[in-house]
């Protein structure tokens, strides 16, 4: 059995790189959205042509992630979404809500500081993990049933 997993989350620390090094040698295919903040913010007029309005220059880059981020999620079997301590990231509560409508494996990795405004989010995961290496001890466990040792 291998899996596809979507790491969906917060872009300023090294969380992704820490859980692929991890999980090296397990059967586990990685996807995320765009990690290079000014691609991602500006993709919608590099591409589709520039905008004097603001809103609309982050309304063509949003839509054009959303293809990345839709596809992500829905080809994915486990998807892990990072809060991470410095910015809000209503995009990855979004995709932590997405993921539970599609009916994903979900796992959450956040601080306990954000327990209580995460509790909603953290009910419909099948886990709150800490670290990164948690993610990968689950990802490990799921694929092979081995406990941490």
């Amino acid at each position: 059995m291998g899996l596809n997993v979507y790491l969906s989350g917060e872009i300023h620390t090294d969380w992704r790189e820490r859980i692929i090094a991890g999980a090296e040698g397990l059967d586990v295919v990685f996807s995320a959205p765009v990690t290079d903040h000014a691609a991602s913010d500006d993709c919608g007029v590099a591409i589709l042509g520039a905008e004097d309005n603001k809103y609309w220059h982050d309304h063509k880059g949003a839509m054009m992630n959303a293809i990345r981020t839709r596809t992500g999620l829905a080809e994915a079997d486990v998807v892990v979404v990072r809060f991470g301590e410095k910015y809000r990231q209503w995009n990855a509560a979004f995709d932590a809500g997405y993921a539970a409508a599609l009916g994903k494996s979900l796992i959450i990795l956040q601080m306990p500081e954000h327990d209580h405004a995460l509790k909603e989010v953290d009910a419909a995961a099948l886990a709150v993990a800490r670290e990164p290496e948690q993610v990968v001890e689950i990802l490990r466990y799921v694929l092979t049933g081995a406990l941490p040792g």
